[in-house]
């Protein structure tokens, strides 16, 4: 499992529905996680390994219906915090559950045409438990890398003949593609059941704007309390200039006037309840030179759930939000590639993913539906990149032998660039959970 952060990587923060995301106006922005799950989940044959990867873009998980989107602000990651255990585990068992459906998906595809299949595992490395059930072996091992189903067609130990129509390196291209593609497939119809179910039961959040900033905090015996700006005030102005319905772009249009006027009056036209009133606030001077007044800020929204009336609106809302989320799952990864250079660096792996998903589901626990959805989008996307050890490269293989006639590429060759992708995962994969489990807010506290 790879999870990519960037500098200013965000994802979705889910916060209850009756709180705003905030953003600290003493003027340098709080320290948030936020999205945009982001990314790519990887896998392969015969060995399906995941990883998810989120661009520093900011994003929105979705385009809902309606037209509008909801808006959340980012969170960068200075460290992870696992101290809800509740909450971790909701999203362990999310990112476990993507496991099981794309692997399923490579196990169904296999086995309803017939196909010879020998082991159904989650994780890699050393077997903590398994069973054995109708000649497949079914464990649960110690890396939390991923998983994969296993064939017996280069097994020294397997008792079936090497020329057994039923191996998959023996049937047709068509089938083996349709085993190959079955693991991705699973996971977009898993991302849509996930989406469909949410439109059905809590809804999908709405986002309203409206003009002006909200003031949802001010701090005692700051400039802000000491010149009467209160909780709950609406900022419609500042300087004479209107603050229109842009949510993050007017928070970042107070803050910087603000941060420019330390000791020099600047004018706020604020909305309290029916009333219009201009407030002179006076901006203390921060050790760096920049203007604070001591309040949080955050967009003037309001979000409400839309739930689907019957199911012919639950297909049709489902609908469009797949296709916004994947939209903005592609934008992302294309960004990425872009700017391959910064984003490597700030890769980060199953731990960091695990805290992503816990920290959605402290705030929400209907932001999970979500982060289960973009998880499964982004694997989906990412295992058709036709490199060594997704689903992908086996596919490109697969072209290859078709473009040959049906001849296929020597097996050794195969092997080589197939082991070197897995291997080069595996690894990866391994160096990241020991450096982001040394990120661990209460890790980091006792080294």
């Amino acid at each position: 499992m790879l999870l990519n952060f960037s500098s200013s990587s965000s994802f979705l923060r889910f916060t209850n529905s009756d709180k705003s995301p905030i953003i600290d106006a003493s003027l340098r922005p709080k320290s948030h996680f936020s999205e945009p799950l982001f990314s790519p989940l990887t896998s392969s044959l015969p060995s399906s390994h995941l990883s998810l990867h989120f661009h520093s873009k900011k994003h929105v998980f979705g385009r809902y219906p309606l037209g509008k989107r909801l808006d959340f602000r980012s969170w960068a990651v200075s460290g992870f915090d696992f101290s809800n255990f509740e909450s971790v585990l909701e999203a362990a068992s999310v990112l476990t559950a993507i496991i099981i459906v794309h692997e399923s998906g490579h196990f169904l595809a296999a086995y309803l045409q017939g196909i010879h299949v020998s082991k159904f595992a989650v994780g890699f490395g050393p077997i903590l438990a398994k069973f054995n059930a109708k000649n497949v072996e079914y464990s649960v091992r110690a890396f939390p890398l991923g998983g994969f189903v296993g064939f017996p067609d280069n097994d020294p130990e397997s008792d079936i003949p090497p020329d057994d129509k039923n191996l998959l390196k023996n049937r047709p291209i068509l089938d083996r593609v349709i085993v190959i593609s079955a693991g991705v497939i699973a996971n977009i119809i898993f991302a849509y059941a996930i989406i469909f179910v949410q439109v059905l039961s809590v809804g999908l959040p709405v986002q309203e704007a409206f003009p002006g900033v909200l003031v949802p905090e001010v701090r005692a015996f700051s400039a802000a309390s000491r010149d009467g700006l209160l909780p709950g005030d609406v900022i419609l102005a500042i300087n004479g200039i209107d603050l229109p319905k842009t949510g993050p772009s007017s928070v970042s249009e107070v803050v910087d006037v603000i941060k420019r006027n330390p000791k020099r009056n600047v004018l706020l036209t604020v909305g309290r309840g029916a009333q219009a009133l201009e407030i002179g606030v006076t901006p203390d001077e921060n050790f760096d030179g920049t203007g604070k007044i001591g309040v949080q800020l955050s967009p003037n929204v309001k979000i409400t759930k839309l739930v689907a009336k019957n199911v012919l609106e639950a297909i049709n809302f489902a609908g469009k939000e797949f296709a916004g989320l994947s939209s903005n799952v592609l934008d992302s990864l294309k960004q990425t590639f872009l700017n391959f250079s910064q984003s490597a660096s700030k890769v980060s792996g199953p731990v960091a993913i695990i805290a992503v998903g816990a920290e959605v589901a402290r705030s929400n626990i209907d932001g999970l539906y979500q982060f289960a959805a973009v998880l499964n989008i982004n694997l989906a996307v990412i295992n058709l990149l036709p490199l060594p050890a997704l689903d992908g490269g086996s596919l490109a293989l697969i072209l290859i032998e078709a473009a040959r006639g049906g001849r296929k590429l020597p097996l050794e060759i195969e092997q080589r660039i197939m082991s070197s992708g897995i291997m080069l995962v595996i690894l990866l994969g391994l160096f990241l959970i020991v450096r982001d489990t040394l990120n661990l807010d209460f890790i980091r506290d006792m080294l």
